[in-house]
């Protein structure tokens, strides 16, 4: 099976390690990828927000199957431009990408759906904003209607705050506060079956202790030990599976990856948000302890035959993700530095490019995803970690506290 690859950060490049390591791929490919990727595959280059371009590029290269990884290239049709050209494809068409590309279609959906989720308005106007602001109170939840590449969330109890950021966003979607600690679930689908992967808690805030503003994701581990027993198939049966019919129902099956936004409240189980593609960081986490081969799954996912899948198949243990960023992220990024130590085995290219003389420089706000498995959650922190103090990046910064809480036993779910 020859496949190619859409995209180039650390997601991709956990997603490029695990079909490398599937025995039915035979060849592999990705456009327009990193130095890390490049590792494991043949590089091309594309505009991936492209779909034409995309998908003459399958063409090109005989692709048995394309995985794409963004959410803006899935929301510009990069799916369905691939389809057409009779070349599967695991990723939702155009139309039902909107339920990551429009939180307020991902309302209305969840509405139809009769999905548990956050009371929330959506406003366009000053007066909108303000009337919504009030009408929840503080901490004001804000979001950015739109794609935001993860950062067009606030949250904040500063009234100001929160009314410049929706003026900054234009339309957004102003929400109730949910309590309690966040999940992260994705779900491979074929718009009919649906399999679940780990559970995974994924750390959204720049600093330690969850302080400053939001990031596109500092780190994450995998599996939960203080998840509720029950939780996945609760999700299944009261989320995935509901919202799944919806969009049949609308003439827009979701086919790919639905990844799950989970606040586990006092109320019970809510859903903050669905993403139409693989997390990240979380991939880095939960691919590194999948077994069942990754190429076969995605594919049976692509043309519908995920019923006929074997169930999936989990290592023993657990994985800790935890991110290098870059100089001055999530603000005004410095990029060009040398890197050295990212050719442990574990490290995962995001922000990362080759100068004029080979040499190995940053090129983004989060650089590396560095990632490690142990026998428990505190040996695979610990392996995490090791990793991380071996990158020179002058400038970069890593939270401290990926895990930390877990393994200490001071993270559950709000108490009902």
């Amino acid at each position: 099976m020859r496949v190619l690859i859409i995209g180039s950060g650390a997601r991709e490049h956990a997603l490029a390690v695990g079909l490398a390591a599937d025995p039915a791929v035979t060849d592999l490919i990705a456009a327009p990828g990193n130095p890390g990727i490049a590792t494991v595959a043949a590089l091309r280059d594309v505009d991936a927000l492209d779909p034409a371009a995309v998908a003459a590029l399958a063409v090109e290269v005989a692709a048995d199957l394309v995985v794409v990884g963004p959410e803006a290239p899935l929301v510009a049709g990069v799916a369905d431009a691939v389809r057409a050209a009779g070349i599967d494809c695991f990723g939702p068409s155009g139309a039902a990408a909107e339920l990551e590309g429009s939180k307020a279609f991902a309302k209305d959906i969840m509405a139809a759906a009769n999905v548990p989720t956050a009371a929330a308005r959506v406003c366009e106007t000053p007066e909108e904003v303000d009337a919504a602001l009030a009408e929840f109170g503080a901490p004001y939840v804000v979001k950015n209607d739109g794609l935001a590449a993860g950062k067009g969330v606030v949250v904040t109890d500063d009234l100001e705050v929160a009314r410049a950021h929706a003026a900054e966003c234009g339309r957004v979607v102003i929400e109730e506060y949910l309590d309690g600690p966040e999940v992260s679930l994705f779900v491979v689908t074929d718009g009919a079956t649906a399999l679940p992967l780990l559970p995974a808690q994924d750390f959204k805030r720049v600093g330690d202790g969850d302080a400053g503003p939001n990031t596109g994701g500092m780190g994450a581990y995998t599996p939960l030990p203080w998840a509720p027993g029950g939780l996945v198939d609760e999700v299944m049966a009261t989320v995935v599976e509901p919202t799944l019919a919806a969009m049949r129902a609308r003439e827009t099956p979701f086919a790919g990856l639905l990844y799950v936004g989970l606040a586990l409240t006092h109320k019970g189980v809510r859903v903050v948000e669905f993403n139409a593609r693989f997390g990240d960081p979380e991939t880095e986490a939960v691919l590194a302890l999948l077994e069942t081969p990754l190429g076969g799954l995605l594919r049976a996912a692509a043309n519908g035959t995920l019923a006929e899948h074997p169930p999936l198949a989990w290592r023993d243990g657990a994985a800790v993700t935890v991110v290098v960023a870059a100089a001055g992220y999530p603000g005004q990024v410095r990029t060009g530095d040398v890197i050295s130590g990212a050719d442990q085995p574990g490290v995962l290219h995001a922000g990362t490019a080759r100068g004029a003389d080979g040499t190995l420089v940053s090129a983004g706000g989060r650089v590396l995803a560095c990632t490690a498995v142990g026998a428990d959650l505190a040996s695979a922190r610990d392996a995490a970690y090791s990793l991380v103090d071996k990158i020179e990046l002058a400038g970069s910064h890593a939270r401290r506290d990926i895990a930390a809480a877990a393994i200490a036993g001071a993270v559950s779910a709000a108490t009902r």
